[in-house]
């Protein structure tokens, strides 16, 4: 729970609910800040490597407003925090991602938390289609064609930012062929420029996957049939395949009859469709493995007959509901993220498929080098979880993905990251040949600051501490950029 102090203070956009000082994800280190910030020219402890030239973009939620009734961390508002490097310098500004139901919610359009109201699925009047949930681009950021896109976890509506001021430029719909929706963690192909997304439905049967060239322009779009609604929240590319995944997380049957999210988990097996990016629907070849749930793959790439993926794969946390959280327990509960490194190879000729788990440590929001997203990789950087029942990021892991060894970077005892990104140095020769870097906060002073870590020195600790001017609060995901490509 949250100490007096940071109760005392509330958040920065006004005075909570009590039922929300139950609320551990809008205190602390959570809780969201009310000002956009501009900051050029920022102090630094050590040296920002004259290599280090690009931009670290990351995105979580941020409540625009003081949540007033139940509240899920996952429902604040997006908001994008972002450094930029040139020269050994650096600067900063966070700006609020404005998606529609953004805006319609700062003009009274919808309802406390994360829920529309009123409830679209029962207003025959509503301009929102069937859907229940706000869509606020929160989870998920890429570089696409020379600009963001902010992507929301529920699968909505792709949101286009400047690269360079993160001014909304407004929803992407590739020129109106979108048929619906794209879901977080769709990925972008470093070697063609490609867009490969894909989208799920929360009620009925299937999934679809589509790319959209570099110009941005729909070239594919195909559906999948499922034995029923699925909740998958990630996806893998290889060169040639799209690896998409059936999960034993569902809805239950009261849940599906009413619309509800009521989910659960089956008893049934996992499954990894395997698909030619350029392939029908119906071409899919599903390959079963042992029950489980991923959040978060770390990268898939094709090895001679078989197709790799790895992937963080969530183990029992051990915690039971903490009835201190009041009606939040179930919430802390399942956040609690244990998860596991694990390579699977589904052999192409044989239907085979090998699991294998590269480390024990839990750790997860694994980072790698884009420029080899969809290829081979043998390093990824992951959080290194706190051995608590809140979503604290202690530090780093460096993971070999061949030996499954790890270095690992660990903040200060009062500090707290999010997901990392790896920056390749300018005139890069290998792989990690590069830095890692982090948003970090004290959850004791408020202050941020972020960390350059030499990739190749891991266990050193940063060279250049970046000291911010607002607090960034933990959050969700990010992407690197280069300078060349922000400058595209």
């Amino acid at each position: 729970m949250a100490d007096d102090a940071s109760i005392a203070r509330r958040i920065e956009t006004g005075n909570l609910s009590d039922l929300n000082l139950l609320n551990p994800y809008v205190q602390g280190i959570y809780e969201p800040v009310a000002r956009e910030t501009t900051a050029d020219d920022l102090p630094v402890i050590g040296e920002i490597p004259l290599d280090l030239h690009g931009a670290f973009y990351r995105n979580g939620p941020n409540p625009a407003a003081a949540p007033q009734g139940l509240h899920h961390w996952f429902d604040g508002d997006g908001m994008l925090h972002a450094i930029w490097f040139e020269n050994g310098k650096a600067r900063y500004r966070n700006r609020f991602i404005k998606s529609p139901d953004h805006v319609a919610d700062l003009n009274g359009g919808c309802g406390a938390g994360g829920v529309l109201y009123p409830s679209t699925r029962a207003d025959p009047t509503s301009t929102r289609g069937d859907r229940v949930y706000k869509d606020t681009a929160n989870t998920d950021v890429v570089l696409h064609n020379g600009s963001l896109m902010g992507l929301w976890y529920i699968s909505g509506q792709p949101v286009r930012v400047d690269a360079s001021t993160l001014e909304t430029l407004g929803v992407e719909n590739f020129g109106g062929a979108l048929p619906r929706h794209v879901s977080a963690h769709s990925k972008v192909d470093p070697v063609t420029g490609e867009f490969v997304f894909f989208d799920y439905s929360l009620y009925e049967p299937w999934m679809t996957f589509g790319t959209v060239s570099a110009d941005n322009r729909l070239i594919h779009f195909q559906k999948v049939d499922l034995p029923g609604p699925r909740l998958p929240h990630d996806m893998g590319l290889t060169e040639n395949y799209v690896i998409l995944h059936d999960l034993p997380v569902v809805f239950s049957e009261g849940g599906l009859k009413r619309s509800m999210w009521q989910i659960h988990f089956a008893d049934q097996p996992a499954r990894f469709g395997v698909v030619p990016r350029t392939g029908r629907g119906d071409q899919i070849r599903w390959f079963e493995t042992d029950s489980c749930y991923i959040y978060h793959v770390v990268n898939a790439w094709e090895d001679g007959d078989e197709v790799v993926m790895t992937a963080c794969m969530m183990v029992p946390n051990g915690y039971p509901p903490n009835p201190a959280y009041g009606p939040y327990a179930p919430m802390v509960n399942v956040l609690a993220l244990n998860a596991v490194p694990v390579e699977w190879r589904m052999n192409m000729k044989t239907g085979q498929v090998k699991k294998r788990q590269l480390d024990d440590r839990i750790g997860e929001f694994p980072a790698i080098n884009q420029d080899y997203a969809s290829r081979k990789t043998r390093w990824s950087y992951h959080v290194a979880m706190s051995k608590t029942e809140l979503q604290r990021f202690a530090g780093l892991y460096k993971y070999d993905l061949v030996t499954g060894e790890a270095k690992t970077h660990l903040y200060a005892p009062s500090m707290f990251g999010s997901e990392p990104a790896f920056a390749p140095r300018i005139g890069a020769k290998s792989e990690d040949d590069g830095y890692v870097i982090a948003f970090v906060t004290d959850e004791n002073t408020g202050k941020s600051e972020v960390q350059v870590i030499d990739a190749q020195n891991f266990e050193a600790g940063p060279v250049a501490r970046v000291m911010l001017p607002a607090r960034v609060p933990a959050g969700f995901h990010g992407t690197w950029a280069r300078g060349d490509q922000i400058a595209a």
